[in-house]
């Protein structure tokens, strides 16, 4: 077709004016699951993802509402060794503010769900999109509530023996969380009209596929370095206990088991693997660059490039300055929206090569 010419989308089998609320509602939904992983990280790095220590999906909307409510909630937090071990002293009123944080996280998970579903029905009704698209949609719909099954079975790890939730259900809760955001991207980017796009064959996408799972495996890995508290030891860069390769690494038996429960390893491995992300990532920029150069949707691959120098940097100041609030949020969001960035250069890139 020419440059003039408007393309059906490759999802949906509708005209792009129609099908623009449901792309805008889809961003609006990945942008809130991008603040579902923030408002997470805030619960773990206070303390607060155990406060809440029972499961009630409907219910669990009311919080509490009067002082024998609280106390009743309190008393439950007393019973798990969080509170025995961690936080023997805590007060009602102490207990109140990580409450809060728990509780607007679950809010939030209701509240997507929520948001996809009323309007997942009024463009189903309105017939803006096919129903070739429902299929795709219920099943990000599904994968929305799968998330929130996984979340208590990840909380539910540190209400009878740990202090705190499974490193190993942590990097499972937020690697779903991860894929539910890649495919809000996915399906959205793949719902943009074709009109302007510049319809010049690029490089092969398999090497951006590769580095989109270097950046999941990384986020995973991420999720290990906070299960074990990894971070807040070793702050130092780019020495790590006065040396490159400290020892110790493989001190656990089995070996497997250092690289998801040696503080050292882990945090090792996460160093490790962001040098690879950082040099592949400028290979692919040069590489683009000497096929043609980044103009049209290859814009894409010099923005890739900026958001892995800007996560490396903030990655180190994270570390070095002890894993301030703040940081680590910056950090762990930023993971995300790179990971966004280049699922929605492969999404525009298939529209192209299709």
């Amino acid at each position: 077709p020419s440059n003039n010419s408007v393309v059906a989308p490759a999802l949906g089998g509708a005209t792009p004016d129609r099908l623009k609320p449901v792309r805008i509602w889809l961003y609006v939904i990945a942008v809130m699951v991008l603040l579902m992983v923030i408002v997470g990280g805030t619960t773990r790095l206070t303390g607060s993802g155990l406060s809440i220590t029972e499961w009630q999906p409907i219910s669990g909307v009311i919080p509490p509402l009067d002082e024998q409510a609280w106390q009743a909630e309190f008393d439950n937090y007393k019973r798990i060794p969080q509170y025995t071990v961690n936080n023997p002293d805590m007060t009602l009123s102490q207990f109140k503010s990580i409450f809060w944080w728990e509780w607007g996280h679950r809010f939030l998970g209701r509240l997507i769900g929520f948001v996809f579903f009323v309007p997942f029905l009024v463009f189903l009704v309105q017939k803006r999109f096919s129903w070739k698209l429902a299929g795709p949609l219920t099943g990000l719909f599904l994968l929305g509530g799968l998330q929130g099954v996984v979340g208590w079975w990840m909380v539910s790890s540190g209400l009878s023996k740990l202090t705190s939730v499974s490193q190993y259900r942590l990097a499972t809760h937020l690697s779903t969380a991860l894929v539910l955001f890649l495919a809000l991207i996915w399906v959205a980017r793949r719902l943009e009209p074709r009109l302007g796009r510049s319809q010049v064959r690029t490089t092969s996408s398999a090497p951006l596929w590769t580095l989109l799972v270097l950046v999941a495996i990384q986020i995973a890995a991420g999720a290990f370095v906070a299960g074990l508290h990894a971070g807040m030891g070793y702050n130092t860069w780019p020495l790590m206990d006065g040396s490159l390769i400290p020892q110790g690494l493989g001190i656990m038996q089995p070996a497997w088991k250092n690289l998801f429960e040696n503080a050292l390893t882990v945090q090792f491995n996460h160093r490790m693997i962001a040098y690879v992300i950082f040099f592949y990532t400028f290979f692919l920029l040069a590489r683009q660059y000497r096929a043609g150069g980044c103009k049209g949707v290859d814009g894409w691959m010099p923005r890739i490039a900026l958001l892995v120098l800007l996560q490396v940097a903030l990655g180190i100041t994270t570390l070095v300055t002890t894993v301030p609030l703040a940081l680590a949020l910056g950090h762990q969001a930023l993971a995300f929206m790179l990971a966004g960035a280049i699922m929605a250069y492969l999404a525009d890139r298939s529209l192209i090569l299709a």
